[in-house]
């Protein structure tokens, strides 16, 4: 294991279990290559649904305190 340095992050020498090549990553689990390549392919970058705006239910009535003047 090494430190990198100002970072204090351990990186870890492995194989990466989709590719196999050999890398340096701070946790186990896909390459970077890989990682890109997989968010490509499942298309988690282009999910940016516009909420619609919150419109309450107009079967509720106000309390007479509330509408008092």
């Amino acid at each position: 294991m090494a430190t990198t340095e100002g970072t204090g992050a351990t990186l870890m020498e492995f194989d990466c279990p989709r590719c196999h090549a050999g890398v340096s990553e701070e946790h186990y689990g896909p390459c970077g290559e890989c990682r890109t390549k997989l968010r490509s392919a499942q298309g988690l970058d282009a999910k940016h649904d516009a909420v619609a705006d919150y419109v309450p239910k107009m079967n509720v009535t106000p309390n007479a305190v509330a509408s008092k003047d």
